[in-house]
């Protein structure tokens, strides 16, 4: 039986036109009556066997899709970028700048409650890590920043952190945040001068087996 090219050009376009993949019950409604589907879409496959678009079948349908031995040349990766929240933002330059601070620390400093999430979104870039426990009433958590914070930022330590007129320049911190990102020292310029002797806080460090169920 001779294939008539036309009913072949036919199954193409439907398939192509298609999100979805196509039903051989679908393509017969498209065709005269007796017409071997079967046969067409064999034929079909096999003009498309060797080229960079198969026809393959899917389900219950019929689609074109890409030839498997050149999926992996035609992916592409793409950086997205994602703004910080002011929040976030004020959160990461308190840290930076006093740490290691505690969540409630962080929440004084910024007058307003924090936000879990606030903490979670800083931890999964690796910007901040936990630096261990307070040793003081309920043993809270301390935050302050990791090697992935000095690698994303440029800096070499914490010594190459911006003084707070460069921050504020930059539109990364207000005078509030910045005020208390300082803590208890006095900003000379754009140098951070102690305005004296501090207590060192008393911290219980963290192993790794610890880290894996930090949760504050």
């Amino acid at each position: 039986m001779t294939t008539d090219p036309q009913w072949l050009r036919l199954i193409e376009a439907l398939i192509f036109a298609s999100a979805e993949p196509v039903s051989a019950a679908a393509i017969t409604d498209r065709l005269p009556e007796g017409t071997d589907v079967a046969q067409l879409l064999a034929e079909l496959g096999g003009h498309y066997s060797a080229r960079g678009i198969n026809l393959v079948h899917r389900g219950q349908g019929w689609a074109f899709r890409t030839a498997d031995d050149l999926v992996a040349e035609l992916r592409i990766e793409r950086s997205q970028e994602r703004r910080l929240s002011r929040a976030a933002i004020e959160t990461l330059a308190i840290i930076a700048y006093h740490q290691p601070v505690t969540r409630a620390e962080i929440e004084e400093v910024r007058g307003v409650g924090l936000s879990k999430g606030t903490l979670d979104v800083l931890f999964a870039a690796g910007w901040i890590r936990p630096k261990g426990r307070r040793r003081t009433p309920g043993r809270p958590l301390t935050w302050g920043t990791s090697d992935g914070f000095l690698d994303h930022f440029g800096l070499e330590s914490l010594d190459d952190l911006p003084g707070v007129k460069e921050l504020e320049a930059a539109g990364l911190l207000d005078a509030r945040a910045a005020a208390g990102a300082y803590g208890n020292r006095a900003v000379d310029g754009d140098r951070m001068v102690d305005t004296g002797p501090e207590e060192e806080p008393q911290l219980d460090l963290l192993d790794d087996e610890e880290l894996l169920g930090l949760g504050e």
